[in-house]
């Protein structure tokens, strides 16, 4: 019911086409995609608000489908006992990197399936720009910010490489927790304990930190104000 109410009701949020069209058979890697622009969509419905974590299918299905080049966006919708929907949420195929991947614990010996490992996608470690309200609160959101939502962090779509791109993704989280457009660089450094453990291989994370806030800058998503001081302009 969730996917032919979608199929009937949601433009595409990367360039506004309506409608997504359902892919003629079960696609494993996506329910959706857009005609014009042909960006493609998972969709994941439950009743009740979309909570702190969403499970997925195998753990390691989906770090290969993140980590490729053919990764779907995903959305999220929630409905009530009425079957009435309430919130719809898009993340961008951008936004998801292993670190916003957890596995599950795997089936015991006596399963059916024993040793099988599912997933569990963390919502609370995605950055809030990358968590885009189609529908909030049964109110749709307007359509001109969607896409613009969109456009502010297609940027992201050129750190081809994982590791770099989940670095730029954790500072982002870490900036936009701050929860304010201005701040200091010291301000970020003090994520440090949780960025060593996300990247314990990597020994100095305040260079770290100050080589992705430098690539924000060169991407439009920061000022660079002077004397350690940043402005955030994209979902400021």
């Amino acid at each position: 019911m969730s996917e032919r109410w979608l199929g009937s009701n949601q433009y595409c949020p990367a360039c506004g086409c309506f409608p997504l069209k359902n892919y003629a058979n079960n696609k494993p890697v996506a329910d959706f995609f857009c005609g014009d622009c042909g960006e493609q969509f998972e969709l994941k419905s439950q009743r009740g608000r979309i909570g702190r974590t969403v499970a997925d299918g195998a753990y390691r299905t989906m770090i290969d489908r993140i980590t490729s080049n053919t990764n779907p966006s995903f959305l999220f919708l929630s409905y009530d006992t009425n079957l009435f929907i309430k919130n719809l949420e898009l993340v961008p195929k951008h936004f998801l990197s292993p670190q916003v991947i957890k596995a599950r614990k795997p089936l015991a010996p006596h399963a059916r399936r024993a040793g099988w490992e599912g997933c569990n996608i963390l919502m609370e470690e995605i950055a809030p720009s990358g968590r885009i309200a189609l529908i909030l609160d049964g109110s749709p959101c307007r359509k001109s910010d969607v896409l613009q939502a969109w456009q502010n962090t297609i940027f992201l779509q050129k750190q081809k490489a994982i590791a770099s791109k989940s670095w730029l993704l954790s500072v982002m989280r870490c900036v936009e927790r701050l929860g304010r457009p201005t701040f200091s660089v010291e301000e970020v450094y003090a994520f440090e304990p949780e960025l060593s453990a996300n990247f314990p291989s990597n020994k100095h994370i305040r260079p770290k930190v100050r080589q992705q806030l430098q690539v924000l800058r060169d991407n439009g998503y920061l000022e660079f104000l002077g004397g350690g001081k940043y402005r955030r302009l994209t979902g400021a």
